[in-house]
């Protein structure tokens, strides 16, 4: 890196991994497995672990290492629930369904505590609340409207900040106050990806990296899957590959799913270290922050109390770290403009994946299981969806899921790589521009 706000040294591996680097996990590939689970992040490893305790011998299967993808590079932030408007999700569902999927939807946030408490993960986890600072006036009374909604979903109180008290959530007075959320935690995601991997290992589950699964094709009563290191015999599959469904090359182990995930790249960036009491003046009670934004965006103290982890969509085109890293400091001193001399030691990028109804799916196309769709929020929701279809493999499910099975739409002629994404993302940041300018 060269660029003035780079630190001497800046790295482009995630700041996460200075103390939590996805490990190697070099194993023989079996020739036969019970489950193999494709992809090994967040969702694999919670479906492997869930697999595991219920009497099965899943192999779980990772093209790089095991938690090297989004669960190892994202912002620490967990939530439940949807990001989909109440009023959209009761348009396309009804108004029982729409409470269903909400409901079950939240339940991911009281499930990633809990599994963290039982096995006892240390990642740095705490319930600290979360700010959503309102870009607009018009988008502080759009999250008015929610917060009866967000309480009976998530059983949590959620709670509106008018502007002029601002300052008590946000050392910032960039935006038009916001809705402050209880059910909501911030954790180390390369220390959860870690205990997690180690949880489901310990449990009896074989994680095997740096294997690609390239085709899945039934045999006989079971499923054979091609992968680089020669191929694997199971009775089920489970994918969960998100955000990273289809490879440089355009290969997918699961077409089907990939035609049906958007991947888009998200970047962060970390600051060198702070004065205690300037993070205390940015962030008011530590708590996690994200913005209204259609192309918004989030940050963060460090667990560490010591640096800014800032986020967001810098490019919706290929695009470097080093080339994002100063976009993504130009919105930080935006907000916070006493950080503009300070300087990026990390910047990094990973893939989340979102689907064309914004909400999260688990189901089975051919008797392939899937869990995907976490629309940029999935430290708790891949948890989740990954737990969950390890219920329905297991036969083990004792009432339905709302998520399961619902209809999950593409585009005519869309294959996965979202060509588009430029064009919408440009399109957005016009719309926010004018937003804010009426405003």
């Amino acid at each position: 890196m060269s660029h003035p706000l780079l630190a001497d040294g800046s790295r482009t591996t995630p700041w996460w991994w200075e103390a939590a680097e996805p490990a190697p996990r070099p194993a023989d590939l079996p020739d036969r497995a019970q489950v193999a689970v494709v992809g090994g992040g967040y969702a694999g490893l919670s479906a492997a672990l869930t697999l595991a305790r219920l009497g099965h011998r899943p192999v779980v299967l990772d093209a790089e290492r095991i938690g090297w993808g989004a669960s190892s590079r994202n912002g620490g932030m967990v939530s439940g629930g949807l990001k989909l408007a109440s009023g959209e999700l009761e348009r396309a569902h009804g108004t029982d369904r729409a409470a269903a999927i909400a409901r079950d939807a939240a339940a991911s946030f009281p499930f990633i505590e809990e599994l963290i408490a039982r096995e006892a993960i240390d990642c740095d986890y705490t319930r600290c609340g979360r700010f959503a600072a309102a870009w607009t006036p018009a988008h502080h009374r759009a999250q008015a409207a929610k917060v009866a909604f967000i309480e009976r979903a998530t059983g949590l109180p959620a709670s509106m900040l008018p502007r002029e008290r601002q300052h008590e959530a946000l050392g910032s007075d960039h935006y038009h106050g916001g809705m402050l959320a209880a059910a909501t935690g911030s954790l180390h995601p390369g220390k959860y990806a870690r205990g997690l991997a180690g949880a489901a290992a310990k449990a009896g589950a074989a994680l095997v990296d740096s294997t690609r699964v390239q085709g899945i094709a039934q045999e006989g009563g079971g499923f054979v899957l091609k992968t680089s290191r020669g191929a694997l015999r199971t009775d089920a599959v489970l994918v969960t590959t998100n955000g990273y469904s289809r490879d440089a090359s355009g290969g997918s182990a699961m077409p089907w799913l990939a035609r049906r995930l958007i991947p888009v790249g998200s970047y962060t960036i970390a600051t060198g270290e702070l004065p205690a009491e300037t993070i205390d003046r940015l962030f008011p009670g530590r708590r996690m922050i994200s913005d209204t934004k259609r192309v918004l965006n989030y940050f963060r103290p460090s667990p560490d109390g010591k640096r800014v982890l800032w986020g967001g969509r810098a490019s919706f085109g290929p695009t470097t770290p080093e080339k994002a890293a100063p976009v993504l400091h130009g919105f930080m001193t935006a907000v916070f403009p006493e950080l503009a001399k300070t300087r990026i030691t990390h910047a990094w990028t990973g893939n989340v994946a979102f689907t064309f109804d914004f909400l999260p799916h688990i189901g089975t196309q051919e008797g392939i299981h899937y869990a995907a769709g976490c629309q940029g929020s999935g430290v708790a929701m891949a948890s989740w969806l990954g737990h969950r279809a390890a219920l329905r493999i297991a036969g083990a499910e004792n009432q339905p899921f709302a998520l399961a099975d619902l209809p999950f739409p593409t585009a005519p002629g869309y294959s996965g790589r979202p060509w588009f994404l430029p064009l919408v993302g440009g399109w957005y940041r016009l719309r926010d521009r004018v937003d804010r300018m009426a405003a």
